[in-house]
């Protein structure tokens, strides 16, 4: 196997020059031989060198291989433009002892569709060896045989071709027979072995030779076969058949057992002619799957399925021996009749789907190659389309054909079209078969926007609301997808100097037309526009429509007095005679109204009047005339109030005032008129003032309110945040105040409690940490509440002084102060000043509470620091301020309170003082204000 691979790759590739090809569509043409068992991907040769192409136009074109049959043995590897191979070759399977052998293929190209013919001849290799039929072959043969006959042998096949067929036969050993070959080595009619000494049966009875054929390949490869030859008696005569060669036909698939001829031998011996025995020599594996012969009458006959287009042709080589073993052999040729049983196979090679409908007649769609397996007329094909499409077949080769466009396409009319191509056989009946191609045309923007219109009236009322739509326009565009978008825009113009995009403006997609700004009838009354309508083709096309839009009047004008005039500072007045009969015309009221129809239709009415039975208006023009006869009892001075109305809906209204004097000369009127003054200035001026007054008032009323909630939301959120940082305050130590045993009635021991200390008492804590020192002293102004200790301490500093001691101590057990320890009684012989029980102080603000918490730690340290000073020799007793107030001791019931007696003996308690001995008290950490609080205190 080792070896076979190496001749393979040592086998020399013969690349053929190219040739052109004349018939459209095929550029080119090539030949290639290669050996035969290649490994796949073996190089056959390079497409794109020999044909002249550039490797990207075979990338471009979508360069494939396109084989008729169902193997493909060569691919394309189109990037490098390579023939490779793809599948195994076996040239004994492809051609079977045909002793030229090729196959060819078609290489398509695309934009533009180009066809080159591939043809590749398959070489032949030494891969078979010298095969014979059976491994043994048993001659009977007489004694009487004379030297020089001639028995057949059953030659050796070898499938390969040329040089490496068979070449030569070996018998071995040669005492008896020897080998006869005449004609061609191949030629399994003169393969015979001669005898070249008489056999003598009593002396031998059976003799055993090698036949060894040999091929001509390099290396070369051999077959054998034993040959067994038995003597037997006499048999003088061998069969002969009564022809050579018997020809006969049979049609493909013929039924099987049907008889396609008969065989027949004689042998002159008497009653071996009844014994003649007939069988296939050599016959192929093939061969006898679809043939057989009787071996007494001779009859060949079908067993199989015979296929025109597998087997065209049966030679056999007929054996009939008798019972002596004496042989003859002749031959019989089959040919087998094609029937038309194979129907046109259509393959589509190329096909666009999709194709332009402005593509131009003789587009090529399709390229289309079909196949008949059978042969002559059975094998001639005719293709064809419906009549009635735009289309047709054009023959480009043999077996090839084009689908092209006849006529010119419109997709608005046909989108997509189902062609049916029909391929008819020439064989009786004909076959045929049917492919369909759906082809869609795409779209192509040759259809311009249309209106259904030339041009619209659209009609809108003054005043209109901005931005509100008024109109709309609608057009269609027969093409489809961004071709068929239509957008709509408004064509430049102008309208009273403006733009027209200044008054109006256009949905780019619903066409909607919209109002930019209100009209005004008394301005514009019509105007027209052109809209646009442009599709997103490419390029785009186009159409326009004209709207003539058309302003429709409103009530939006009062009428407009023209007589009389009216006047601020002087007065006009219409002067009557007193002789005036009825009927007498006294003046007429003009006036107009700029709105049109019959907004402008103005009637006039006499709303106040001095004398009504005096004066009548007409209702249509306006002239005032009297009623009645002018006597001397009607007053001097008229004033008629006349009310100008359009009769709009709703309708507006204008009123003027008419003077009238009732007198025959001017100066009457003149000192009846002269009292008369304009008070319509000071009223004006009056009502702005108090429209102002009231604005005012109510603007400062909406900020109180505003204010005043905002205050009360800033407490309220203040209140939460103490609430909810009561746990997390500090807890502030509290010293009570400690002095000597036996003095002022001072407790003996010492506590001291930790006191924690929040906005809200019912958060407050008080915890007994452990018993002081009987000489520790601490500051016992600490003992009043934060609050008050505050506002204490900050009068002392602004006083410079302290307040006298109370004179009045005593215990009192009935009060309790609710605490967190409980209450108890007060232990018995303990002295000392316990909390009073004062009156608790009222809540404090929010500022004191601040910064009491803050500044606690601070006042410890200085009450500390401060004690030893404050409370020794030089100064006395009686300047220890009083701490009844508001002091409580966790786990006592005392109080302290005031007591006369205790003030009136308190004098002869006095003592010298004691020296106190001063203790440390560990300082807490300053804050920001306890530093505040300390500048403070330095300044004053």
């Amino acid at each position: 196997m080792a070896m076979r691979k190496n001749r393979l790759l040592e086998w020399p590739l013969c690349v053929f020059m190219v040739c052109a090809f004349s018939v459209y569509p095929v550029a080119g043409q090539v030949r290639y031989s290669i050996p035969e068992e290649m490994t796949l991907g073996s190089f056959v040769g390079d497409i794109a060198k020999d044909l002249g192409l550039d490797p990207q136009r075979l990338v471009a074109g979508r360069a494939r291989v396109f084989s008729a049959g169902d193997s493909e043995y060569v691919g394309l590897d189109g990037e490098k433009g390579q023939l490779l191979v793809k599948e195994r070759m076996d040239r004994e399977q492809l051609c079977a002892e045909m002793p030229a052998c090729s196959f060819s293929f078609d290489v398509i190209l695309e934009n533009p569709m180009e066809l080159f013919r591939v043809t590749v001849e398959v070489l032949d290799i030494n891969d078979n060896s010298p095969v014979f039929p059976k491994r043994e072959i048993e001659l009977e043969i007489s004694e009487l045989a004379v030297p020089g006959a001639r028995f057949s042998i059953e030659n050796a096949v070898d499938q390969d071709v040329g040089e490496n067929a068979l070449q030569k036969y070996m018998l071995n050993p040669t005492d008896h027979f020897n080998l006869n070959i005449q004609g061609s080595i191949d030629d399994r009619k003169h393969i015979e072995m001669v005898l070249q000494k008489p056999l003598d049966r009593e002396k031998t009875k059976h003799h055993y030779l090698t036949l060894t054929a040999v091929d001509g390949g390099d290396p070369q490869r051999s077959g054998t076969v034993q040959i067994h030859i038995v003597v037997l008696d006499v048999n003088d005569n061998a069969p002969a058949f009564s022809q050579a060669t018997y020809k006969a036909f049979v049609p493909e698939n013929a039924a099987k057992g049907t008889l396609i001829t008969t065989v027949s031998a004689t042998d002159a011996d008497e009653g071996s002619s009844v014994n003649i025995e007939y069988y296939f020599e050599h016959a192929t594996k093939s061969i006898q799957e679809l043939l057989t012969i009787n071996p007494i009458s001779g009859e060949v006959r079908v067993v199989g399925d015979i296929d025109y287009e597998k087997n065209k042709q049966f030679q056999i080589k007929v054996k009939a021996k008798d019972h002596g073993g004496l042989t003859d052999s002749c031959s019989v040729v089959i040919d087998v009749i094609d029937i038309n049983d194979n129907i046109p196979k259509i393959t589509v090679m190329s096909f666009s789907s999709a194709l332009p409908e402005d593509s131009v007649p003789g587009t090529i769609i399709a390229m289309i190659n079909i196949q008949d397996l059978d042969s002559a007329e059975n094998a001639e094909i005719t293709c064809s389309i419906h009549n009635n499409l735009p289309f047709k077949m054009e023959s480009s080769l043999s077996n090839y054909y084009n689908l092209v466009t006849e006529s010119v396409l419109d997709r608005e009319q046909t989108a997509e079209y189902n062609i049916t191509i029909t391929a008819v056989d020439g064989g009786s009946p004909p076959l045929s078969s049917k492919k369909t191609l759906s082809l869609k045309i795409s779209d192509v923007n040759d259809h311009s926007p249309q209106f259904p219109k030339e041009s619209y009236d659209a009609y809108v009322f003054e005043n209109n609301v901005p931005s509100r739509s008024f109109f709309s326009v609608s057009a269609t565009d027969a093409d489809r997808g961004s071709n068929a978008r239509v957008s709509y825009f408004l064509e430049d113009g102008s309208l009273n100097g403006a733009p027209l995009s200044a008054y109006l403006t256009v949905n780019s997609d619903s066409g909607v037309l919209y109002a930019v700004k209100p009209f005004d009838y008394e301005q514009i009354k019509s105007f027209k526009i052109n809209v646009k309508a442009q599709d997103g083709g490419s390029p785009p096309l186009s159409g326009n429509v004209t709207i003539n839009i058309f302003i429709k009047d409103e009530n939006d004008n009062v009428p407009q007095v023209l007589y009389p005039v009216q006047t601020s500072g002087s007065l006009v007045a219409e002067m009557v005679p007193r002789s005036a009969d009825v009927g007498y015309l006294v003046t007429k009221v003009v006036a107009v109204d700029v709105d049109s129809g019959q907004n402008a239709w103005l009637s006039y009415k006499l709303k106040k009047t001095t004398d009504r039975a005096l004066f009548e208006i007409g209702l249509q023009n306006g002239e005032i005339r009297t009623i009645r006869q002018v006597t001397d009892k009607d007053a001097v001075k008229q004033k008629l109030t006349v009310v100008v109305e359009d009769n709009g809906q709703p309708s507006r209204s204008a009123t003027v005032n008419v003077n009238v004097a009732v007198a025959d000369s001017f100066p009457e009127v003149l000192s009846e008129f002269t009292d008369i003054t304009v008070d319509r200035e000071y009223d004006n001026n009056l009502t702005f003032y108090l429209v102002l007054a009231l604005a005012v008032v109510s603007v400062l009323f909406i900020f109180s309110i505003i204010a005043i909630v905002t205050v009360k939301i800033y407490r309220w959120r203040q209140n939460r945040l103490f609430y909810k940082s009561a746990a997390n305050l500090p807890v502030i130590p509290f010293y009570p105040p400690v002095y000597p045993d036996g003095t002022l009635g001072t407790l003996q021991r010492v506590y001291n409690y930790e006191v924690c200390g929040t906005t809200d008492s019912r958060m407050s804590n008080v915890k007994f940490a452990r018993p002081y020192s009987q000489n520790t002293l601490v500051d016992v102004s600490c003992m009043g509440t934060m609050q008050r200790e505050n506002r204490e301490q900050e009068d002392a500093d602004v006083d410079g002084k302290q307040n006298p001691p109370n004179n009045d101590w005593r215990l009192n057990q009935q009060g309790q102060r609710p605490g967190p320890s409980g209450a108890g009684p007060h232990p018995e012989g303990a002295g000392g000043v316990v909390a009073g029980t004062g009156p608790w102080p009222n809540p404090p603000t929010e500022d004191e509470q601040i910064q009491a918490l803050m500044a606690a730690a601070n006042e410890v340290s200085e009450a500390t620091a401060t004690l030893g000073p404050r409370y020794n020799a030089q100064f006395p007793m009686q300047h220890v301020p009083d701490y009844r107030q508001n002091v409580y001791i966790p786990g006592s019931t005392a109080t302290l309170t005031a007591n006369p007696q205790q003030m009136m003996s308190q004098p002869a308690l006095q003592g010298p003082p004691q020296a106190m001995p001063q203790v440390d008290v560990p300082n807490a950490a300053q804050t920001p204000a306890s530093k505040k609080k300390s500048t403070k205190k330095d300044k004053k």
